[in-house]
């Protein structure tokens, strides 16, 4: 039974869109929400680019863009589409051969942008190439890069400036009859994204691709990302989405789970439920907490730990998660299993134990959930 029938307001009712597909991961529908990133090597130095897609993608992208920028770089796409664990989307940006090129190199996107690619005869052409490649396309409105003659229309960039924007090139390609496309657009401002995507929403069935843009540092970039994204999947608004972060593009990938879980729209590793910590404390929870992240990160059954330094809140936590363990004196405290009280642990032997606990109860969830198939 979902856990929306007996909580309510836990429900989020999804906005309809039709399903397309990149490479093999299903975008829109009732498709989980896929979580992107991009690199940011340079393409040319195929190692290092591949390198980071595989790191993405054992962080749990589903799907990685790559930039390219020049012939070169279509060139190098061609081998880390080759090594590449997950579909590939090719960012396309002011010459429109690149996209030809990268769908002949085997891109399964397309990302491709309103306001720099070029006139309807040049988008035509990367239309042909996408079709005869089976490759889809990613129409990407960014408020920083709108047409001139909707800035002079609207006087600067705007939410109904940008979704005019993707409307116009979703004709376009519908003109051409391709209809394997999805549609971002994005702003830096929190508050011209949301409008944007909302108005989008109601235009269109087209599977929409969230993001903040150019978002920021790692702390402010997630807070953005997680106010924005937040309410607009609150929303049932958004199929597919990326943090854009001057962070590893691990962290982005990271963030956008954590926003995913936090809304129970996607669930992946161990969701840890901790205390800030106060004098209350029997252990040092934060460095307790920071230890546990690291121990735990090749763990990817969904799953729930509690770390909470004191009987306050601890044991009512522990009720609610799989694994829990809550501070007591005396240097030990109260592992929790199942929600119950189990045993007690000393202070110095917890992190290893809890460790053991979570692999345990992991692999238990792992041959239960084979079973039900």
């Amino acid at each position: 039974m979902s856990i929306n029938h007996i909580r309510p307001w836990r429900h989020i009712e999804r906005r309809k869109s039709r399903q397309i597909h990149v490479g093999n991961v299903p975008i829109g529908g009732d498709a989980p929400i896929a979580v992107q990133t991009m690199t940011n090597t340079l393409t040319t130095d195929v190692p290092a680019t591949v390198a980071q897609v595989q790191a993405a993608a054992e962080a749990g992208a589903d799907i990685v863009r790559v930039s390219v920028p020049d012939e070169a770089s279509s060139k190098a796409l061609k081998e880390i589409v080759r090594e590449s664990p997950v579909p590939i989307v090719a960012d396309i940006h002011f010459h429109y051969k690149r996209g030809i090129e990268a769908a002949e190199a085997g891109a399964a996107c397309l990302r491709i942008n309103p306001g720099n690619i070029g006139d309807e005869k040049r988008v035509a052409e990367v239309i042909r190439a996408a079709k005869d490649h089976n490759c889809s396309i990613r129409i990407g409105v960014n408020a920083g890069s709108l047409e001139k003659h909707l800035l002079d229309k609207y006087g600067e960039p705007c939410p109904e400036a940008m979704v005019e924007s993707g409307l116009d090139h979703i004709r376009i390609l519908q003109d051409h009859d391709f209809h394997e496309f999805k549609i971002s657009v994005k702003a830096s401002d929190v508050f011209m994204s949301a409008a944007a995507y909302q108005q989008l929403a109601e235009a269109t069935d087209a599977p929409i691709h969230l993001g903040i843009t150019e978002a920021g540092g790692f702390v402010s970039g997630t807070i953005k990302s997680a106010i924005g994204l937040g309410q607009l999947l609150w929303m049932g608004i958004g199929d597919t989405l990326r943090v854009s972060l001057s962070a590893d593009p691990v962290e982005e990938v990271k963030v956008g789970f954590e926003i995913l879980k936090s809304l129970g729209l996607r669930h992946r590793g161990v969701n840890i439920i901790s205390c800030p910590s106060c004098a209350r404390q029997g252990f040092d929870v934060i460095k307790t907490v920071e230890r546990l992240e690291k121990r735990l990160e090749h763990i990817k059954t969904p799953m729930s730990l509690s770390i909470i330094g004191c009987v306050v809140n601890g044991p009512g936590e522990a009720l609610m998660t799989d694994v829990g363990f809550t501070g007591g004196g005396a240097g030990s405290g109260m592992v929790y299993l199942a929600g119950k009280a189990s045993h007690k642990m000393t202070n110095d032997q917890m992190v290893d134990h809890i460790v053991e606990e979570v692999e345990k109860k992991a692999a238990q969830l792992d041959t239960e959930a084979a079973a039900a198939e």
